[in-house]
């Protein structure tokens, strides 16, 4: 029987959706751009604020962004905001803190609330809508979320880069990536793994570098060093990649970012001199690249994704577009690193 994985990329605005056949073209495989889970939330919560209803958050620790700023303008507007310790956990890791802005934690809330269920991925919903079409769920799962990792009593920025800088100092191999077992700080990709058993998961960057060496053009280029740009909802990175290792990268907010200021850390980073403390200093996430990169040039091809690559429109970049779908980049790359994670190549996948 073919094999058919469903590939979720969850951003912070939208989520990526590819159903992907084994003997199938991918241009006639399912997908889908949607809402994302915490948009979705985000306005069931607001319509509750609307309506002057106490809310209960059950469910699973999910991605924040909208859904966070919801319950923010919830409690401010002097409504009611329940969650168990699950839920709780979408808001900050330490519940201290979340009891601290008001929300009460418990499992069992009082009677005449608005039950608002709290997970990444609706299974169900997806599951519907799929039904409608006589398409029916595969039992095979990757998913990539932007995960920070638990990081109480210290700045999740300084978390996060310091689990990449980890990464790089290892020896930077993508396939480090991607996890069917997942490092215990990682609470948010556990998370999802815990709706979806035996899901492979990834970082939303991660996976998207990993689907713009989906595109032959990039993959050919990458084989004697380039540079990638996945410029999302979000957040922004941008890494030096020889082949399928990663010698260097930096990780900012879209939203602080323009066109120019993207260019400079790219050829700041290009050239090894871009540091941790510009970047964190800048409200971004960090920097770091490898003693080991300056063996390498990477000032060739400047590859860029995401929903705002035109950002730097006018640049001299190259627009990465795997199978002619940018916006399924990051599903793309769950599929490669899921085939490649079984020691399998996936069918259509140049190089891979």
């Amino acid at each position: 029987m073919a094999e058919a994985i469903l590939a979720i990329d969850v951003g912070g605005g939208t989520q990526d959706i590819l159903l992907y056949e084994e003997g199938k073209p991918i241009e006639n495989c399912v997908k889908m751009v949607l809402p994302s889970q915490t948009v979705i939330v985000g306005n069931r919560i607001s319509a509750a604020t609307a309506r002057g209803e106490a809310v209960f958050l059950n469910g699973n620790l999910m991605g924040g962004g909208a859904c966070v700023g919801a319950i923010r303008r919830h409690l401010n507007a002097g409504l009611a905001v329940y969650a168990t310790p699950d839920a709780a956990l979408t808001i900050n890791d330490d519940l201290k803190k979340v009891e601290e802005m008001g929300v009460e934690i418990t499992a069992n809330p009082p009677a005449h609330v608005r039950e608002i269920a709290m997970r990444d991925i609706d299974l169900e919903a997806l599951q519907k809508a799929l039904a409608c079409f006589d398409v029916e769920l595969p039992q095979k799962f990757a998913v990539a979320v932007q995960d920070h990792g638990e990081a109480i009593g210290q700045s999740n920025r300084e978390f996060r880069f310091q689990q990449w800088r980890k990464f790089i100092e290892r020896g930077g191999a993508l396939e480090d990536l991607a996890y069917f077992d997942i490092p215990f700080h990682f609470t948010r990709m556990r998370a999802v793994q815990r709706d979806l058993p035996g899901a492979l998961l990834m970082d939303t960057g991660s996976a998207a570098i990993w689907g713009a060496l989906c595109d032959p053009e990039v993959a050919a280029a990458a084989e004697t060093g380039i540079t990638i740009v996945n410029i999302g909802n979000q957040h922004t990175v941008g890494v030096l990649i020889k082949g399928k290792r990663i010698f260097g990268l930096f990780e900012h907010h879209t939203r602080i970012l323009d066109g120019q200021a993207i260019m400079e850390y790219v050829r700041k980073l290009q050239a090894g001199t871009l540091t941790h403390e510009e970047v964190f200093n800048a409200r971004g996430h960090g920097a770091y690249v490898d003693p080991e990169a300056r063996r390498h040039s990477f000032t060739g091809k400047i590859v860029v994704t995401g929903p705002n690559r035109y950002k730097i429109a006018g640049e001299k970049v190259y627009l990465a577009a795997p199978f002619g779908d940018m916006m399924l980049t990051g599903s793309f790359g769950l599929i490669a690193a899921y085939y490649q994670k079984q020691g399998k190549i996936m069918p259509l996948m140049p190089g891979y």
